[in-house]
């Protein structure tokens, strides 16, 4: 955590700053995607979507965030 209360991350290879106390859950709905329609990668591990709002994101995490999309 850095002295301005945030985290840095790696989102699909992009680097963010979010709040300290984010939750899985939280940081994929400020991506504005739904977590119901996504699978998450943390630090090269699965992370099951039970968890996502019991997961925190923490300085250093790198996610990858993959979003299903219907259609036919």
């Amino acid at each position: 955590m850095s002295l301005d209360g945030t985290s840095g991350v790696m989102i699909n290879g992009e680097h963010r700053r979010v709040p300290a106390g984010t939750t899985l859950a939280q940081l994929i709905a400020e991506v504005g995607l739904d977590p119901q329609r996504v699978a998450v990668e943390r630090n090269l591990e699965i992370v099951p979507r039970s968890t996502f709002g019991e997961v925190m994101v923490e300085d250093g995490d790198a996610y990858e965030i993959v979003h299903f999309v219907g259609g036919g």
